[in-house]
């Protein structure tokens, strides 16, 4: 599955959001580490939906 990032550029990096899951951000020094950061963090996001779910 596929889903849409902001990316913003700061004076500390960058900030990554992922618009489609409420809540769900992260952030790096780099562009390239902020994206492969909202990775991970899309998939834990999903992974706590599911125990939620689960329950």
């Amino acid at each position: 599955m596929n889903y849409k990032v902001i990316l913003h550029e700061s004076e500390e990096g960058y900030s990554v959001s992922c618009p489609g899951l409420p809540g769900c951000w992260s952030q790096g020094e780099t562009e390239e580490e902020a994206l492969e950061n909202i990775r991970d963090a899309i998939q834990e996001y999903l992974a706590a939906v599911d125990e939620l779910v689960k329950d």
